[in-house]
């Protein structure tokens, strides 16, 4: 099994990434700020420096880390700085964390991809995993819990 994480503007877009041929799971979380555990309040504050993120736990011999890029940048705008939708600020960012050099390569080459066709307006950033933690069990599944009402 192989992980890709990626943030969007808020993590419950996992829903996403449901039905898709080779994702196993996925799990919201927090990624890329400076402390090794945060909560939801602290990250809305916006200075832990972490994003919503998605991490999706997927198959390679089914689907590829590159399809699954491919997939991020499908379902979001990579062109709005720190904003997706309604959610505003930093916490908001587009960006894909990778955990090992292969996974740098293969989001670097599609994000240049998606950056011709996007005549050059691709604010999505890639840097490496930091600090990833779980984020709060209310919001794994969100929709789900919430349509079952």
């Amino acid at each position: 099994m192989q992980i890709f994480i990626g943030g969007i503007g808020c993590f419950w877009d996992e829903t996403e990434y449901q039905d898709v041929p080779g994702i196993i799971s996925t799990e919201c979380g927090y990624c890329g700020g400076k402390n090794p555990t945060v909560s939801y309040e602290q990250v809305c504050g916006g200075d832990t420096e972490h994003i919503e993120v998605v991490k999706v736990t997927f198959d390679p011999e089914i689907i590829s880390y590159e399809d699954i890029t491919r997939l991020f940048f499908k379902i979001h705008d990579p062109t709005t700085l720190n904003r997706q939708g309604p959610n505003v600020g930093y916490q908001y960012r587009s960006e894909i964390f990778y955990t090992n050099d292969d996974e740098k390569k293969s989001a670097e080459k599609i994000l240049d991809e998606v950056n011709k066709e996007l005549n050059g307006k691709v604010v999505t950033v890639i840097r490496k995993e930091k600090n990833y933690c779980k984020a709060e069990e209310y919001h794994q599944k969100y929709f789900e819990k919430r349509n079952k009402r």
